[in-house]
């Protein structure tokens, strides 16, 4: 079965490759034949697979599902890395593999350093894979796996290791093809708001694929900035914070149900720290800067956007800010948005639980023997949540810690490798210093491309998923 639903991933890639055939073809450019080897290639490979499983019993237990989604982001980064290297725009395996594991993972580093260079067919390629693997491949396929016989519950509880969310719906194949209605919407309402505000028709669907997905390709080298158009600036920033938040939450949202919809405590956090950022900011860029106040407010809140959702879109290049305001974004890379959403990072809810502890703790120290539980709408978090997110903290800033550790000693700058190890995990795509948003992470040594292409997979599937798997007791037969 796991070969079976591992070939059903690579066959939905293929789709995605025949797709970028037809761009190479309307605009007749030298990508073409590297397209159509690699389909030929990634199609077959689809095909052995599922035949391969075409008697498997359809069952899944939870050791499967955590196999197939961590590989499966591995698999579709080595298929989605031929494109780059068969056409010769991306020499190397190493960076071909780090290109296409950073949009597969939603991150955004590029080692590109000419973007612009690119025929539309690879252009439209980086984007695609970004709006693919932004809510996540292997939840699509919960969305089709009902067609084999197979439950998705298993591959959900994989993908989403994280903080447990409401369900929607009793069965989740509905949940996730509403999910995914919603955000096919919000892309197109995005594509339409672009070419309203002059952008081309190419130019609106990459740029909406990774809008949505908060992923951050562009199709220009200066990113959203090459525009210089405050109405496509505020559009990018308003869907940027839209699709940080938790998806189950837009689908409230959608059926009108607004009160519990404004009501959640997450989503409230959320909402406060991107207004707070961002009034902080446009203070800072108006008294230090000759920027005035409505282009400071508008740089200020496409940044915290940005990076708030690990989007990783620039405008204005932050590390020619004053240190204390970019010291202040890469705090923001740390949290991250909502859980449930795109987006990367330690994720809001996780911060309001732990903000919700160290209070209690200060209540404990004056009430020794009063009984304070955690609540988070109205419901008592339960002791075993409120390990796994401290455990989640300490893991998440112990590899951060870990890697830039090595960054250093591969010869990178204290400043440099911890903002370069924290994007990394963090899927944001921009960093700090020598992977700010002015440069690319080609100059990165090839054994650091390795090292942060396996933080930026950890980092999405939320670090136990991936982890887990260096465990012995995880391969024991019992």
């Amino acid at each position: 079965m796991i070969y079976r639903i591992m070939g059903l991933l690579v066959l939905l890639e293929t789709v995605m490759l025949l797709c970028c055939i037809g761009v190479s073809l309307c605009y007749g450019e030298d990508d073409l034949n590297s397209f159509i080897m690699t389909t030929l290639v990634t199609g077959g490979v689809g095909a052995i697979l599922v035949f391969t499983g075409r008697k498997a019993e359809r069952q899944l237990g939870k050791r499967d599902g955590i196999i197939i989604v961590s590989i499966s982001w591995v698999v579709v980064s080595v298929f989605g890395m031929l494109p780059f290297y068969a056409s010769g725009y991306i020499p190397g395996v190493t960076n071909a593999f780090f290109e296409a594991m950073s949009g597969f993972t939603s991150t955004g580093s590029s080692i590109l350093d000419d973007v612009e260079a690119l025929p539309h067919g690879l252009l439209f390629w980086r984007s695609i894979i970004q709006w693919f693997g932004g809510l996540g491949i292997v939840f699509f396929t919960i969305a089709v796996l009902p067609i084999f016989g197979v439950g998705g519950i298993q591959l959900s509880a994989a993908e989403s290791s994280g903080v447990n969310q409401d369900k929607v719906h009793p069965r989740i194949g509905v949940t996730a093809k509403w999910i995914w209605s919603i955000y096919f919407g919000l892309t197109l309402i995005v594509i339409l708001l672009y070419m309203a505000g002059g952008m081309s028709a190419f130019d609106s669907v990459c740029h909406a694929f990774t809008t949505t997905a908060t992923g951050g390709f562009s199709t220009k080298q200066a990113s959203i900035g090459h525009y210089h158009s405050p109405y496509i600036e505020y559009v990018t920033a308003v869907f940027m914070t839209a699709s940080g938040i938790n998806f189950t939450l837009l689908l409230l949202f959608v059926n009108r149900k607004f009160r519990k919809f404004f009501a959640n405590s997450e989503l409230k956090w959320y909402l406060a720290s991107v207004a707070v950022f961002t009034l902080t900011i446009t203070a800072g860029l108006y008294h230090t800067t000759p920027m005035g106040i409505e282009e400071a407010f508008r740089k200020s809140f496409f940044q915290v956007a940005s990076l708030h959702t690990s989007t990783g879109y620039n405008t204005a290049d932050y590390m020619t800010w004053e240190p204390a305001l970019w010291g202040t974004l890469c705090f923001l890379m740390l949290i991250g948005a909502c859980a449930g959403s795109t987006s990367g990072g330690l994720k809001s809810i996780r911060i309001v639980i732990l903000a919700k502890v160290a209070r209690n703790e200060f209540r404990r120290l004056i009430h020794p023997n009063a009984v304070l539980p955690v609540r988070i709408n109205k419901q008592v978090i339960p002791p075993s949540m409120l390990t796994h997110t401290l455990a989640f903290i300490f893991v998440y800033l112990a590899i951060i810690i870990a890697g830039s550790l090595v960054m250093m000693a591969l010869g990178l700058g204290f400043a440099d490798s911890v903002g370069t190890a924290i994007s990394s995990i963090g899927n944001m795509g921009s960093g700090i210093g020598l992977t700010g948003p002015a440069s690319s992470w080609n100059g990165l040594p090839d054994p650091a491309k390795w090292l942060m292409a396996f933080l930026m997979l950890i980092g999405r599937l939320e670090l136990f998923t991936v982890l887990i798997l260096f465990s012995r007791g995880f391969w024991k037969k019992n």
